[in-house]
């Protein structure tokens, strides 16, 4: 008889069918301190994919933002989206912030092959950038270069930078939305 952990059982899966969808929020837990000797605290970190704007609309943006930005290399375009971050401690006193970098944000396709971020000169306002303090939260841009034909794209957080760790699932997002309006004609 074989055993499976649900994270073995996750990776069999495609990552999109557990992708948290555009405007839900996904909760994660991150640990700071070395739990071997007693110091770790938890702290709830709740991330959610606000909006997200590709193609035409997208390098419109990130034109906008700077003449050193350059047009996306044939065969690809620009995808950015705007990330609500909440940082809060789950007990008091509490003795951490959180570093928010948009080097933390990855693209990836459905099958997750990795995407390159897009090297901005002048990034898009407001950046997700910046030290959250608990109780907290911002709220600003990502960009990313992804395949014109890729119509599920997909982004992950990587929250273990320095001694920080993470529990519970992939903090995987989707890029796309799943039900889009109708398009009406004028």
């Amino acid at each position: 008889m074989a055993v499976h952990s649900a994270a073995h059982a996750q990776k069999e899966r495609p990552a999109s069918s557990y992708a948290q969808a555009v405007g839900v929020p996904l909760n994660v837990i991150i640990v700071f301190g070395d739990p071997y000797n007693g110091g770790d605290e938890l702290y709830d970190v709740k991330i959610t994919v606000a909006a997200v704007v590709r193609g035409e609309k997208a390098w419109q943006r990130v034109k906008g933002t700077g003449a050193g930005n350059k047009p996306p290399a044939s065969g690809l375009e620009y995808l950015v989206a705007r990330v609500r971050f909440e940082f809060s401690a789950r007990t008091q006193p509490h003795h951490y912030d959180y570093t928010l970098d948009p080097a933390q944000f990855s693209a990836m396709s459905a099958a997750t092959s990795p995407y390159r971020s897009a090297d901005l000169r002048a990034p898009l306002k407001p950046e997700l950038r910046g030290l959250i303090h608990s109780g907290d939260s911002t709220e600003g841009w990502v960009a990313f270069l992804i395949p014109r034909g890729d119509h599920t794209p997909l982004m992950v957080f990587r929250e273990d930078v320095g001694s920080v760790i993470h529990q519970g699932d992939a903090s995987i997002f989707k890029l796309y939305d799943e039900n889009p309006a109708p398009q009406t004609k004028p």
